[in-house]
């Protein structure tokens, strides 16, 4: 086909005004268009014979005006003569237009323009998704997609289920969408989405599991769908506000309240008269011995039986964590290997049991499950891998092989000493589960008085961070341990983080807790017999919160833990730096404030029977004795102990 080169320039348009063609190749110049703009213009001088016809151009947004004048408007285009029919009145001056008259304003700039008709809009930050007033939020650019799993570099399902799973996890949403839009609350109207939006929400949401959870991704992408199909649209609302404002807004999620302060203890005593009571709370440890505690050294010929059968073994373990047996080699074998058998796959938390439902007696209880990924037992091998095996040794005598037990010393020269509260942390290395970190603090003030990272005498396989907090950059970064400098200000090595001193084995750290303790001198710990044996110390006189507070399914070996113990009694969460791991002196101030709540408790049930203090001295009521204090506690059933046989 030719092109026109202007050759049908001069030849009328044979559609005339009717014409619907942007660039049409014909000639549209009329007498009457051009006495119109002329009297528009106020001039004839411009030449229309090469007029281009007017293109089409967006109109601007209409300006905000009232019903009187609008209506008032749209009447007077509706009277106003069209063009055609002014050409028929060739010889009349044609009416001005209101538009001709009236003063225009500049379009409005681009960013300010609407790019979608159907885009709901929603403000910079919306606080609450109750919030009535937030009725128009503002535009916002979404992206084209299509219903179909977005490529990952390592993909945790293979395609068919994945798009099966978002699928359904996009009807989910649809169905809380629609329902939401039903919703008669019309202050929620602007939090329901488009096809476009809604599309993109199921995609992130597929995404972030599949990147975040590879692992254990169809479990809990499955347990998101069912928790959508029975979520009301108020939790849905409050779904998509955070969604909008993490993708579109990139506003940071709203944090959760903090949490309060905890209670103030309140025993009505001085901290002289606190250490008064301790004593009815210091639990013997003989019968003990069954649940790990150690109340003598081994003898030397059981340290070395036990030496022989380590080396019979040949390195031979059990992993602690997967059950897996393997190999290990202290001081590394010839090829640098410490520990054979690979990665190790396991579950980081031990499974605990489902809350119990109606229908649990017609259909069975629930099955118990692992709550770090939500996996019934029996179902997974483990959600978290390990580059290497590691094993646990408990036994006295084995322990003692590796570092033998020491009874705390007497110190002649110094005077009595107030209890000391303590916790330490493991990590596993070639010799088992050994010291890494010790801590101290005084009892009742919480003061600290000792805390030190310690070098293990086996080579590290893992510093168990996730329960234990310790780092390789904590011991890159430790400076070695000084009396004098104990107490100085430490340089910050990262985020609330600061330099700690190190020593250089668990025996120098037994030493320096040693330091601290007269044999009569109330040590306080959480299941203390594990942070004694780590230290290899035989202390006489112990307060274990273990014991102080009974599991309520029975005494040992139930154990509640330390976390539900400050939450339940102090009102204080602790342990909460999630894969940052514990630290040992939050979990040691939590222990001593555990004692110091019992010991008003004891207290209060003493004074009433007639006890009272004398010059910070406990003093006992006619008949009784200050030897009984103890006896007292235990009858009141403020102190723990063994659990007792039956016999039939």
């Amino acid at each position: 086909m030719f092109k026109p080169l202007g050759l049908f320039i001069d030849i009328p348009c044979p559609e005339g005004d009717q014409c619907s063609l942007i660039a049409c190749i014909f000639s549209h110049k009329t007498q009457n268009r051009s006495q119109l703009e002329s009297e528009e213009d106020g001039s004839n001088s411009i030449d229309h014979e090469h007029l281009p016809k007017r293109l089409k151009v967006e109109k601007p947004a209409p300006s905000p005006v009232s019903r009187s004048s609008s209506s008032q408007f749209l009447q007077t285009q509706s009277s106003a003569p069209s063009l055609s029919q002014q050409s028929q009145n060739a010889g009349q001056v044609a009416p001005k237009l209101p538009s001709m008259s009236r003063k225009v304003s500049p379009p409005p700039p681009k960013h300010a323009v609407a790019k979608s008709s159907n885009q709901a809009a929603i403000p910079e930050a919306v606080p609450s998704a109750s919030a009535g007033a937030a009725s128009q939020l503002p535009s916002r650019k979404v992206p084209k997609e299509s219903l179909n799993p977005r490529m990952l570099a390592k993909a945790p399902a293979t395609h068919a289920v994945r798009s099966a799973i978002l699928t359904k996890l996009h009807g989910a949403m649809f169905s809380l969408n629609e329902k939401l839009a039903k919703d008669k609350d019309t202050s929620k109207k602007c939090f329901v989405l488009n096809k476009d939006e809604l599309i993109t929400m199921a995609l992130d949401e597929e995404e972030k599991v599949a990147k975040g959870s590879p692992s254990v991704y169809s479990n809990i992408i499955k347990l998101r769908i069912v928790k959508f199909t029975k979520m009301p649209t108020t939790e849905w609302t409050k779904e998509v506000m955070e969604h909008l404002n993490s993708r579109y807004y990139k506003i940071q999620p709203i944090q959760p309240n903090l949490p309060k302060p905890s209670k103030p203890i309140t025993t009505n005593l001085s901290s002289k008269e606190e250490v008064a009571l301790s004593a009815a709370l210091i639990t013997p440890v003989l019968g003990l011995e069954e649940f790990g505690y150690v109340t003598k050294a081994p003898t030397d010929t059981e340290v070395e039986t036990a030496r022989k059968g380590v080396l019979e073994s040949k390195g031979w373990e059990k992993c602690d964590r997967c059950g897996a047996r393997f190999q290990v080699f202290p001081g590394r074998r010839e090829d640098g290997a410490l520990a054979t058998g690979g990665h190790c796959t396991y579950h980081p938390h031990k499974p605990i049991q489902a809350a119990r439902k109606k229908t649990d007696g017609i259909t069975g209880s629930s099955e118990p499950y692992f709550p770090c990924c939500s996996e019934s037992v029996g179902t997974s091998s483990g959600c978290t891998k390990a580059k290497t095996h590691v094993f646990k040794v408990s036994e006295a005598k084995r322990l003692a092989s590796i570092l033998q037990f020491e009874t705390t010393p007497k110190q002649p020269q110094k005077e009595h000493m107030d209890p000391v509260s303590f916790d330490c942390e493991m990590g596993y290395t070639t010799l088992g589960l050994e010291l890494i970190r010790l801590t101290a603090v005084s009892w009742p003030q919480g003061h600290e008085l000792l805390d030190v990272l310690v070098r293990p005498m086996g080579e590290v396989l893992d510093l168990n961070s996730r329960f234990s907090g310790v780092l390789p950059e904590h011991y890159a970064s430790a400076i070695p341990y000084s009396s004098s400098s104990n107490h100085h200000k430490q340089q910050d090595v990262g985020k609330n983080q600061k330099a700690l001193q190190v020593v250089d084995s668990p025996a120098a750290a037994r030493a320096l807790l040693f330091g601290l303790l007269q044999p009569e001198t109330p040590l306080i710990g959480h299941a203390i017999n594990n942070d004694l044996n780590a230290c290899r110390v035989i202390h006489p006189t112990i307060i274990d919160t273990v014991l102080l507070y009974p599991h309520p399914r029975g005494r040992l070996p139930l154990r509640m833990s330390l976390k539900g113990l400050a939450h339940r009694f102090l009102e204080r969460n602790i342990q909460m730096g999630g894969d940052a791991g514990h630290d040992s002196k939050e979990d040691a101030i939590a222990t001593s404030d555990l004692v110091r709540v019992k010991a008003g408790e004891i207290w209060k049930r003493l004074n009433a029977r007639g006890w009272k203090f004398e010059k910070n001295a406990l003093i006992a009521p006619p008949g009784e004795t200050s030897q009984d204090v103890r006896k007292a506690a235990r009858e009141l059933g403020l102190a723990g102990g063994p659990k007792r046989k039956t016999t039939t």
